[in-house]
C-alpha cells in the first residue's frame, strides 16, 4: 500500500496502534514550518477515530522533537515495553 492510499483510508479507520518510531506519525511534519521534520512524508494517523501510541515514556525519541499526536483528544498513550503491551492487548481481545 502506498502512503497516499494509507492516509486516504485513515479517516475511516476505528483505531491505529503505533509501535516504533514516532516521528513518522508526527503532525508537525505537515503543520509546523519551524519543525526539523517539516515537509517529511508521514502517516496521518491522527485522522483515525482513535490512536494508541506504545512508548516507554514521553521522551522526544530519535527525532529529538515532541510529537503533538501524543496530546490529541483521540490519542491514548500506553507506556511500557511494546512487545509486552501488544501481547496484553491481544490477550484482552481474545478474552472478549
Amino acid at each position: 500500500m502506498l502512503l497516499k492510499d494509507a492516509n486516504a483510508a485513515l479517516p475511516n479507520t476505528d483505531a491505529v496502534v503505533i509501535v516504533s518510531t514516532n516521528h513518522v506519525v508526527n503532525p508537525a511534519a505537515l503543520h509546523d514550518p519551524g519543525s526539523s521534520i517539516y515537509g517529511m512524508p508521514v502517516l496521518e494517523v491522527w485522522k483515525a477515530k482513535n490512536t494508541i501510541v506504545l512508548k516507554r515514556s514521553m521522551s522526544p525519541g530519535y527525532a529529538g522533537i515532541q510529537n503533538p499526536l501524543f496530546f490529541k483528544e483521540n490519542n491514548r498513550m500506553l507506556f511500557g515495553d511494546a512487545k509486552d503491551s501488544i501481547q496484553k492487548i491481544v490477550q484482552e481481545v481474545k478474552n472478549m
